[in-house]
């Protein structure tokens, strides 16, 4: 029976694997990506406030703000990039550094406070301006939180603006396709700092 269901299992996820490796990372009739599964980590952002715990090395532990630069400041090590890197590459980069001083050092690092949790909506909405990114957002849902769409509003070109290593990128998103279902790899995940633009 086991292999009965294990055999079921393949033929059902079968096509769904094959449907993916042709269809992704990038729709290519429409130059949207799927959303990554990594897409939701926390990126550290100016502003933020963190956490760094080194185990047995009170003299190191200590809260820092992540300054406009990107950069924190820490004893022994001077600067560190902290912009951009999720807490636990922040934590293999604060580790590496401290082998130099400490053998085996363990590092915590945590957000306790984030600067870099915004998102902006503009145009055609019923509730446009600043919004709090606090949990997992798909664009349909953040249109739904500004109140939704006026009479007005283009639904098969919305813009989402992005900003993704120092370049400005722009994401075509039909809502028309993605209600009817054609098109469910449009709604993709809001990131910090996106300005969602509803013509």
């Amino acid at each position: 029976m086991r292999l009965k269901a294990m055999l079921l299992l393949l033929l059902v996820l079968g096509p769904v694997a094959a449907w993916a490796g042709q269809n992704g990372p990038e729709s290519a009739s429409q130059g949207i990506p799927l959303i990554p599964a990594d897409q939701g980590e926390y990126r550290i952002g100016k502003g933020d406030t963190l956490e760094i715990f080194v185990w047995r090395e009170p003299e190191l532990t200590r809260q820092t703000l992540v300054r406009l630069d990107g950069m924190i400041s820490l004893p022994l090590l001077d600067d560190i990039k902290a912009l951009d890197r999720t807490p636990m590459e922040l934590k293999k980069v604060i580790q590496e550094r401290l082998a130099e001083f400490l053998e085996s050092p363990e590092v915590t690092v945590i957000v306790t406070a984030s600067a870099n949790n915004k998102y902006y909506m503009v145009g055609e909405v019923n509730g446009a301006g600043e919004q709090d990114l606090i949990k997992d957002l798909t664009l349909v849902q953040a249109l739904a939180r500004a109140g939704g769409l006026t009479e007005w509003a283009n639904k098969e070109h919305i813009v989402v603006l992005r900003r993704e290593k120092g370049f400005e990128k722009r994401i075509i998103v039909n809502y028309k396709d993605i209600v009817s279902g054609k098109a469910p790899e449009q709604n993709i995940l809001i990131q910090p700092n996106d300005t969602i633009i509803v013509p």
